[in-house]
Formats: C-alpha cells, sequence, structure tokens
C-alpha cells in the first residue's frame, strides 16, 4: 500500500531561514530563454574546454548536487531533460553561492543565467553568472532520487513519477503526438471535430453499465457518457456528412490492464460508406501514428513472457468471426445446432447466462471471446459478427445470422469496433424494445430505449460507416506499455484514506 510522504524537517528549517533573511522563495517570473535539451543540442559540437560569450537561461528542478567547496555543480532538469550548471564562489559573490549551496535540496526549483562552455568530460555546461530558487521542495525525492518504482505510487502521484523518472514523461509526449496525428488525419479527410454531450439524460451506443449522477436543477437522474455514438449519428440526420470526436467516456465496470472507468475514444462517422471504408481509416491512421512517433510501423511487445514484434503497417488482416473460430479453436460452427452449442459451452465451462437466453450467435461471440480473443497477436480486423451482439448495426448481406460489424484486435485485446450504421428507424425501434426487455430482466449492459435518438432516425439518416477506436489503448501498443494505468496521466484510484480506514476496521 502506498503511504503519505511527509515534509521533512530540514527542508522545511531551510525554508524558513530563507523567508527570515528576506528571500522570495516563490518569485512570480524568471525569464527563461531555453530549455536543457536545446542547450545540448545546439552546443554539442563545441570542443572541451570551448567556451562561448552568448548567455543562456535555464529553469527547472534540482536533480542532482555535486557541492565542492567553492565550484560546484548541479543538474537541473526541465521538460525537456537536464542539464548541467556550473557554480563559481567568484562568479556569483559568496552570498548568492552560499544561498544556492547551502540553503537548496535536491527536488527545489531554481533559474540560473550564464555562459556555455565544455567540460574537460565532454559535457556541456552552463557557467552560471546569476540564479535565484524559484520554489522549494518540501518532501524528499523517493527512491534516493533513483527512480518511483512504488506501482501504487506512481499511479496517486503522476506527478513525482513524471519528473523521476524520464522515460513516463517521454510516454506521455507521445501521447500528446498520436493524438495530433489523430486529428489531423481524420481532418486531412473532411471530418468535422464536434462535442457531444458527458451528461445525459439517456446513456446509449454501447453495452455498457453507465455511472449515475442527479441533476438538481430538474431533480432528475442523469448518466455519465458511455460512448458519444448516438448523438455523431443525430449529427448525420442534420446533413453533416463526415464528423468525429475524441471524447471521456466513462463506464462503470472493471478496473484491470485494459480498462479504466474513465477513458479517452475516438468516435468517427462517414455517411455513404460501409464498415470496409471504416476498416482502412483504422489500420491507416495506426499506421501513420506508430511511424510519427517510432520512426518504423513496428514495435516490440512483451505479451505472455515472450518479446513479440507487433506490424502495423496497413492493410491488416480480415477474418470473420466464424473461421477466427475455426482456425485458433479448432470448432467449426457454420450448422451447428442450438443444443450442440450449449453441450459445446458446457464442457468448455463458458459461461453465458449473464448475457441472457442462449442463441446460436450468442453462443459463438461466447466461443470467441474465450477462445479466440487472447491468441490474436498481430493486428487483425475481426469481421461479420452474430446480430446478437448489438443493435444498431446493419445484418450482413449475405447472412442473415450476422452482422456488418468489426472489431480490431492487437495483444489478444480489442482497440475498435465499428459499422456498417443501420439506418432503417422501424427495425432500429424493434431492436431498441428488445434490449428494453432485457434490460428490465437484469442484464445492466442492455441498450436502453431512446426515443428521441429515434425520432432523429425517423427524419431519415443516410447510410454510413461508424468506427470507435480507444486511444488509452492505441498509446499502450504503440508506446510498448504493458497496462492502461502507463498511459493514463491520472488513472482511477481508490482514495489512500479509504484504505487506511479499511485497515482500521479489520483491527
Amino acid at each position: 500500500m502506498a503511504k503519505k510522504l511527509e515534509i521533512d524537517p530540514d527542508k522545511l528549517r531551510k525554508l524558513q531561514e530563507l523567508e527570515k533573511e528576506g528571500v522570495n522563495v516563490f518569485p512570480y517570473t524568471f525569464p527563461q530563454t531555453h530549455h536543457a535539451t536545446e542547450v545540448n543540442e545546439k552546443y554539442a559540437s563545441l570542443n572541451s574546454g570551448d567556451h562561448l560569450k552568448e548567455t543562456v537561461a535555464v529553469a527547472g528542478r534540482i536533480m542532482l548536487r555535486r557541492v565542492m567547496g567553492k565550484a560546484s555543480f548541479f543538474h537541473i532538469q526541465d521538460q525537456s531533460g537536464k542539464v548541467q550548471l556550473y557554480l563559481q564562489v567568484d562568479a556569483l559573490g559568496q552570498e548568492t553561492y552560499d544561498l544556492l549551496t547551502k540553503k537548496t535540496d535536491t527536488g527545489d526549483l531554481i533559474g540560473a543565467q550564464g555562459t556555455i562552455f565544455k567540460t574537460k568530460m565532454g559535457e556541456v555546461t552552463v557557467a552560471v553568472e546569476k540564479a535565484e530558487i524559484l520554489g522549494k521542495s518540501l518532501i524528499v525525492l523517493p527512491e534516493k532520487y533513483h527512480g518511483l518504482k512504488d506501482i501504487e505510487l506512481k499511479y496517486r502521484q503522476r506527478y513525482v513519477d513524471l519528473f523521476v523518472n524520464p522515460e513516463v514523461r517521454e510516454v506521455f509526449l507521445k501521447r500528446e503526438k498520436i493524438i495530433r496525428v489523430v486529428r489531423d488525419y481524420f481532418y486531412e479527410r473532411g471530418f468535422l471535430d464536434v462535442d457531444t454531450p458527458v451528461l445525459q439524460t439517456v446513456y446509449g451506443g454501447a453495452n455498457a453499465k453507465p455511472f449515475i449522477t442527479h441533476i438538481n436543477a430538474w431533480d432528475m437522474r442523469m448518466y455519465l457518457s458511455i460512448s458519444p455514438e448516438l448523438f455523431l449519428k443525430r449529427l448525420l440526420v442534420g446533413g453533416f456528412e463526415r464528423v468525429f470526436t475524441i471524447c471521456k467516456n466513462f463506464r462503470n465496470e472493471d478496473v484491470d490492464p485494459t480498462h479504466n472507468p474513465e477513458f479517452t475514444m475516438m468516435e468517427a462517422y462517414q455517411a455513404y460508406v460501409d464498415y470496409n471504408a471504416m476498416m482502412e481509416h483504422m489500420e491507416q491512421v495506426y499506421e501513420k501514428a506508430c511511424l510519427a512517433v517510432n520512426g518504423t510501423t513496428k514495435i516490440k511487445h512483451k505479451y505472455r513472457g515472450e518479446e513479440v514484434e507487433i506490424e502495423f503497417k496497413a492493410p491488416w488482416r480480415r477474418l470473420s468471426m466464424i473461421d477466427a473460430i475455426k482456425q485458433y479453436a479448432d470448432i467449426d460452427v457454420t450448422h451447428m445446432t442450438l443444443e450442440h452449442l450449449r453441450d459445446l459451452l458446457r464442457d468448455k465451462r463458458i459461461s453465458y447466462e449473464r448475457k441472457g437466453k442462449l442463441t446460436w450467435g450468442l453462443g459463438v461471440q461466447c466461443l470467441f471471446e474465450e477462445l479466440v480473443e487472447d491468441k490474436l497477436i498481430q493486428p487483425v480486423h475481426i469481421i461479420d459478427h452474430p446480430k446478437e451482439s448489438t443493435p444498431l448495426c446493419k445484418a450482413h448481406r449475405n447472412d442473415s445470422r450476422l452482422i456488418e460489424r468489426f472489431e480490431s484486435f492487437c495483444l489478444g485485446m480489442e482497440i475498435s469496433n465499428a459499422y456498417s450504421e443501420l439506418n432503417d428507424p422501424i427495425l432500429q425501434r424493434k431492436l431498441f424494445e428488445e434490449q428494453a426487455k432485457q434490460l428490465r430482466a437484469g442484464n445492466e449492459e442492455a441498450h436502453p430505449h431512446d426515443d428521441d435518438f429515434l425520432h432523429a432516425m425517423e427524419y431519415g439518416m443516410p447510410p454510413a460507416g461508424g468506427l470507435g477506436m480507444g486511444i488509452d489503448r492505441m498509446v499502450v501498443l504503440l508506446t510498448g506499455q504493458n497496462a492502461i494505468r502507463d498511459v493514463i496521466l491520472f488513472p482511477t484510484v481508490k482514495p489512500i484514506e479509504e484504505h487506511d480506514s479499511e485497515q482500521e476496521e479489520k483491527k
């Protein structure tokens, strides 16, 4: 269990002494002109011993101090990386030098102005002429400044994780770049970037349990969005032909390596195309994002204890759900009877009861989830799902038992969901009514009846393809991380106070 870190008495004493001496430890501004990486790269070609007259001003957190009498070296870290400072009594004066070497600690924030030189060891360094404290750290850095290792503390105190583990900061810089690539991809293809409500009177667009809240103004229940889908389809009705959003969704479900209750989703809808166009969007945006952050379409991952190389170059393999079960589980469900399916599920100890009454399609879906998903390592589109899997998709053109849906998988993880969108309002109403019955019967993940959405469809919705893609899982895959919490700056965690109170109750 993560422990709450306490204020260090020695650090607090130094702060109080500085304040008594009239030193403003928390100033308003500092005229920063350069970042650490910029300094290191710009002057990398200097020879050892070279000294320039050009002045730079840098600022950051002290990560290393080597105090050696009348001369000292500090390493400070900013957003870009670390740079070395050289402090000398002769350049700074005794008072300033003593303040910087005796009253600062690792973790403090300082600003320094000076000239550039390269040490005999070949390190680009700022010879400090002026410096000031910009903020005092009151807690000792974890793990003797060698990195934050406590997993619980990493997620609870991401702000510490970011400055003591540079590789973590790099992951989130890549995340921002990936999201930029996704936006640019859809901008370049004429899609409008739109907003959809987070607070909704009727939730929908996915099979998921919602978070429930209350609006005081109307004294009524509301829900946090589980998906933007039904609002984006309303925009198709309204005449926008290509729309997308990158938004937060909330699902009151498991917390595990691939799930966080609050997560980021990209959804896109395009009129007059089907799910084949969505497959192309999916694989192309992944290829572009992977190239942008890694310089290649390949990335290495650890999966079940073994290193595997994943290739994201388009096009990806397409495999029907029926064929996937045949290939990976050696079971041919094409003409299997319901009784045979029931016996097979029982023999394989696969439970289906919570999903409703057993049908051929439900049985096929359960077999796929339990026997196939974790074997899908390279990117693949699993196409043509049973009709029972969602009420929002068009029937398959060649098999009435199926729908034109695909989910993309990689490393055993679902990374997208897409349809040839259902636009028949009469059939949609019928399917919603069936889902509402399941909801009343206790299926918490059944889709609720949304009358306003049905009214929108009754005005006429064009044929369309829709794609939903998890941004967090995308970042996991493209940065080589192990869990979704590693790519969310502030993942959902249980407060330490709750852990403490639970422990007290057990005593």
